[in-house]
């Protein structure tokens, strides 16, 4: 076992630590919240909050094991915050020479992955880790990576709040104090709302809007203007056979299927229109003020393109458009859309059907 070094600015990155006033309080819901997302979106069986004192690491929040801390010699997170700007990932601890004698590998809790992303002080300085971490060895993504590390900055978001109001309480009686970091406080909510705002709008894998911003984009552009109907298409999108492309060619792949059928959509209909990922391996793309035959046209267009797609194996799409009609609800339309679509797999996939 290989014990983590510690930065060469300790000192000050333990005063950083200490401003938080946060090591050895209690469990609180806004950090296990976010550990249990990470945790899913990562697919592992534990993760946790850490922060690193001076010989031990601490759990703010810890699932899938029992513990409140250890050492922080044995630590791997205490190797993560060397490289603070970057994620460590360690896919099978059995095969790295910092680990694989580790007590909290050859014991419980029988750590082979490992995933940590640095907790970054407002002055820059790595606190700990949002960490996931698996009995199993397993690989992370890129855009699971992204994902884990944007966690990671929201956790300090919390962080900062947390301190906010702790501030708050102990300077309440001197109104200059308190003004400021109130401004501070609402500063710091803004920046929170707006992230989290952006991230329940856009699908994580792909970067698309997901369906409950296109359900935005749909109301906008099928609003009468002046009491004059606006001419758009809807159409459903949907990849063929993809469940075999799971089966056979690994999860990972169909990820990958659906990560470069989103970079495709994206730049197809950046012109003029919208993607976005409707569920699963359907998508579905909103063209304002197009007629139908010019729809039918753009979808011929992305299933060709669909094809060529340098995926080292044939993926295709079968595509259901339809064109909104003056007095039918956004349903409706995705709804014969939906009909199109069920058409074009029955016909023998490959293909676009036009709704009735």
């Amino acid at each position: 076992m290989i014990k983590p070094d510690k930065p060469a600015n300790e000192a000050e990155r333990l005063q950083a630590l200490y401003r938080y006033r946060i090591l050895d309080s209690e469990r609180e819901k806004s950090f296990d919240d976010l550990v249990v997302i990470a945790k899913a979106l990562c697919g592992t069986t534990m993760g946790a909050v850490t922060l690193l004192d001076t010989e031990r690491q601490w759990f703010k929040s810890i699932q899938g094991i029992d513990a409140a801390e250890n050492l922080r010699s044995e630590s791997m997170c205490g190797h993560a915050i060397l490289t603070p700007h970057e994620i460590m990932v360690v896919e099978d601890a059995l095969e790295d020479v910092r680990f694989h004698d580790n007590p909290v590998v050859v014991g419980d809790p029988h750590v082979r992955f490992y995933a940590g992303a640095p907790l970054i002080s407002s002055d820059g300085l790595p606190l700990g880790t949002l960490c996931v971490f698996d009995a199993r060895p397993q690989h992370l993504d890129p855009d699971k990576a992204e994902a884990l590390a944007a966690l990671s900055r929201q956790v300090m978001v919390v962080m900062e709040l947390r301190r906010f109001a702790l501030d708050l309480q102990q300077h309440m009686h001197e109104r200059a104090d308190y003004e400021r970091l109130l401004s501070e406080y609402h500063d710091v909510l803004l920046a929170q709302n707006a992230d989290l705002a952006e991230q329940s709008r856009t699908d994580a894998l792909t970067g698309l809007p997901n369906r409950r911003a296109m359900a935005v984009a749909l109301e906008e552009a099928t609003t009468p203007v002046d009491g004059a109907a606006r001419a758009a298409c809807v159409a459903l999108v949907d990849i063929d056979h993809f469940k075999n492309i799971n089966d056979f060619q690994g999860h990972a792949t169909g990820d990958r299927v659906l990560a470069e059928l989103g970079v495709l959509l994206r730049s197809h209909f950046a012109g003029h229109g919208l993607a976005a990922r409707y569920g699963g391996e359907e998508f579905v793309a909103l063209m304002p003020g197009t007629g139908l035959h010019e729809a039918e046209l753009q979808c011929e267009f992305l299933r060709m393109a669909v094809a060529e797609l340098p995926l080292g194996f044939p993926v295709t799409v079968s595509i259901g458009v339809a064109a909104h009609r003056p007095g039918d609800s956004i349903d409706q339309t995705l709804a014969r859309a939906d009909a199109a679509l069920y058409r074009a797999k029955a016909g023998g996939r490959n293909r676009v059907e036009r709704a009735v």
